[in-house]
């Protein structure tokens, strides 16, 4: 691993660039983490540890708090859109500008150029964001190294456009399972129709109001949908199973057990034969309480927002550091084929970031 691609003299948006332009795709991150590791170890303030394809790089100066800065490294899959383009309207266009080898670029600059921080600092580079959590490195480092990931508050690099997002929303999905009794459709009063048993979940689900808890001073809105149904055997045929597939999003101030507990009790009189839990991740309380937090608040300025989707200020919030989320992407720019970012927000994130480091 003598030569990287990457170049840390560059600003963070031709930085970006050169990120973009190695591709990591979910899975594939290792040349990326290769080219990450090279241009950290090259950095004789910070202390850098590698595990699996993730890199994490410390410094070590004795301050009274460490901030961590952590970013996701992988990508979705290209979809025609690398290499990256910058147009004639300040965009830089290509996969992964917005979520997030931007944000990626923000912490590498700090790293090369704030060597004397006000706080002591861990970067935190990892893959696998994108696809299962069990596969998500941030996850693996926890579990083999907990002491990596020691802070006193985290800066998770997810796209926000540069407002501040506080927290996130759990995410529960949930199998009702519909038995019923198979039939040749022609005789159909044979059997019991799996998937017309369903009818009264459904129902429910049409009816839900969601609820909008005010959890530390910033409104989140819950969600309860039907994102899949399955079912059925033939064309001719009265299925005898259907599952109905339910993605619950919600607000911090409910335990993963509390929200369990909710879905269950919502659907208790609609006759669901079995519940099954087949993915859930809690939540995390905004962090904005905490004294670096508010710091942090008054270097960039503007308002905090709650996070609606699940990110892995999570993880951090159940290691007992409270996290937020912070970078130049646009959060619905993410994934999509047409992903940009505003060029000129990304050394603005930068800038702000030095500003609350430095002073």
């Amino acid at each position: 691993m003598a030569d990287t691609p990457l170049d840390l003299t560059l600003d963070a948006a031709k930085l970006t660039a050169q990120l973009v332009d190695l591709p990591s795709e979910s899975g594939n991150e290792k040349p990326l983490a290769d080219a990450i590791e090279i241009v950290l170890r090259a950095l004789p303030h910070l202390r850098v540890d590698r595990f699996g394809n993730n890199v994490v790089a410390r410094t070590n100066l004795g301050r009274p708090e460490r901030v961590i800065l952590a970013g996701h490294i992988d990508t979705v899959p290209i979809a025609d859109n690398v290499p990256s383009r910058l147009d004639d309207e300040g965009y830089l266009w290509g996969c992964g500008t917005c979520d997030m080898k931007s944000g990626v670029a923000v912490q590498l600059r700090i790293a090369a150029t704030v060597p004397a921080p006000n706080r002591d600092l861990t970067f935190v580079f990892y893959d696998n964001e994108e696809v299962a959590a069990h596969l998500n490195g941030l996850k693996h480092v926890a579990a083999a190294h907990p002491d990596w990931l020691e802070g006193d508050f985290a800066v998770l690099l997810e796209p926000t456009n540069n407002q501040v997002e506080g927290g996130c929303q759990g995410t529960l999905r949930m199998f009702l399972k519909f038995k019923g009794t198979r039939a040749h459709s022609a005789r159909a009063w044979m059997g019991s129709n799996a998937i017309h048993a369903a009818a009264p979940a459904l129902a429910k689900l049409a009816a839900y109001e969601p609820r909008k808890p005010v959890v530390d001073g910033l409104q989140f809105h819950e969600g309860l949908n039907a994102v899949r149904v399955e079912g059925g055997v033939a064309t001719n045929v009265i299925p005898d199973a259907c599952t109905l597939v339910v993605n619950f999003r919600y607000a911090p101030d409910r335990s993963e057990a509390e929200a369990e507990a909710f879905v269950r009790e919502y659907f208790a009189d609609c006759g669901v034969d079995e519940f099954v839990v087949d993915d859930h991740t809690g939540g995390a309380r905004p962090g904005l309480t905490h004294p670096a937090a508010q710091a942090f608040m008054a270097a960039v300025g503007g308002e905090a927002r709650p996070k609606f989707g699940w990110t892995d200020v999570a993880r951090f919030s159940a290691l007992g550091v409270p996290a937020v989320n912070y970078s130049p992407g646009e959060p619905l720019l993410a994934h999509k084929v047409d992903e940009r970012v505003k060029a000129s927000l990304i050394p603005e994130a930068e800038e702000r970031l030095r500003s609350w480091l430095t002073a």
